[in-house]
């Protein structure tokens, strides 16, 4: 059961170089939806800290590492390789793409490129905020300060099951974002660490994919922003409230003009259920709805009391490019299936699904799931697709692709 496994505590891995992260479970989701299942499998419980009496090793209280090089081995099955000792230098953006210069044990050379994303460069030192001219609001505090190292320690009570503090940390030294997250085709992403950066690259990265493959507008870009800087600032306050007016002028909204309803709302994040079984197979396959979102194409869940309730609907919508849009159907389990060759039956065997979605019984209700698992639009049959009509389904699209 997929659920319960991702929302328990955050898995970690490390590694003998003591560089490392350790990952929420919101983190592990998207991994998966990339498939990148080794992520999970060689992932351990993370470490307990063990802090310590200052100038004693008298314990006062009872974080992970692999990450890296298994997101590399898994770049490679695309033929994709990270280069390492390379840095940027400077850039210069143009309508049809970016120019820029790198800079390698070195040896300058230039490289063109159509985007730009500066991972962790909204710091003091990021080169491409400072070219994009971002603001960096907020404050930081001399009076504190980190010092991270491998260090050799012998001593009683000394192992390798903790992490070992010594000495008082306090966080959150430097407090700062930026006003936005990117310019034309240069973006930054990843600036307060490493889990909140990946919710920052998947937010990006199916939004740039479509816009380059040119089936979007450019403009859905400008979404990224909109939908990652509420979610910074909040993370910002509940440190210390250090932006100001910046923070409070700084409100979730709605991107794509979406009407929300009940208490399961689009910008959510789409819940998970087990116990779906996939029929119109030769063998019926348990699968959860997790395992349908992948973050090369736009889910339509469509909950209905029948096959033949959700026929107009699925007539209606099953224009859209397969490669982007996929269908599927969500019947009770009293429902009687009759297997079509387009969309996906699922049965809904114990009602978790119905539940989880505020899917009340003889219902016919349509969700759109954005590629990052996210819901983009929630849509009542009798309202918005009722009789081969999804008009608010076909206004949530033209928000993003050009011809829908």
């Amino acid at each position: 059961m997929s659920a319960p496994q991702l929302n328990s505590l955050p898995l970690g891995w490390r590694r003998a170089s003591g560089s490392g992260s350790s990952k929420t479970p919101r983190s592990l989701e998207l991994y998966n939806f990339l498939d990148v299942s080794e992520v999970n499998s060689r992932g351990k419980s993370a470490l307990l800290v063990r802090s310590y009496k200052p100038g004693t090793l008298e314990p006062l209280q009872d974080l992970s590492i692999l990450l890296d090089v298994i997101l590399r081995r898994h770049l490679q099955k695309f033929s994709c390789s990270v280069e390492m000792d390379t840095g940027l230098r400077s850039f210069e953006q143009s309508d049809e793409g970016v120019t820029t210069i790198l800079a390698n044990n070195g040896i300058s050379e230039t490289f063109d490129t159509k985007w730009i994303i500066g991972a962790v460069q909204c710091g003091f030192e990021g080169i491409v905020r400072k070219q994009l001219g971002l603001t960096f609001l907020g404050e930081t505090r001399d009076d504190t300060r980190v010092v991270t190292g491998d260090i050799c320690l012998i001593g009683v009570g000394l192992d390798r099951m903790h992490w070992h503090r010594f000495g008082n940390f306090l966080e959150g030294a430097n407090v700062r974002m930026v006003n936005k997250f990117g310019e034309g085709r240069v973006f930054v992403a990843g600036g307060m660490g490493l889990d909140s950066g990946v919710q920052d690259a998947f937010n990006l990265g199916w939004k740039l994919a479509l816009v380059q493959k040119g089936i979007a507008n450019k403009s859905l870009l400008e979404t990224y922003s909109a939908e990652r800087l509420p979610v910074i600032s909040e993370m910002l306050e509940t440190n210390i409230v250090v932006l100001d007016g910046f923070v409070a002028s700084v409100k979730p909204i709605n991107a794509y003009g979406v009407l929300d309803e009940g208490n399961l709302e689009a910008d959510d994040r789409a819940p998970d259920t087990p116990n779906i079984l996939q029929v119109g197979r030769a063998e019926p396959d348990a699968t959860t709805l997790f395992g349908l979102y992948r973050p090369w194409y736009h889910t339509i869940p469509v909950f209905a009391p029948s096959l033949a309730d959700a026929t107009p609907i699925l007539g209606a919508l099953e224009a859209y490019d397969k490669s982007v849009v996929r269908l599927a159907v969500v019947l009770p389990s009293s429902a009687s299936v009759t297997p079509v060759a387009s969309p996906i039956d699922l049965i809904d065997r114990e009602g978790y699904a119905c539940s989880a979605y505020l899917v009340e019984f003889g219902q016919t209700k349509v969700f759109v799931i954005r590629p990052n698992g996210v819901i983009g639009a929630i849509v009542h049959g009798a309202e918005g697709v009722h009789q081969g009509n999804p008009a608010d389904v076909k206004k949530y699209f033209s928000k993003i692709f050009f011809d829908t």
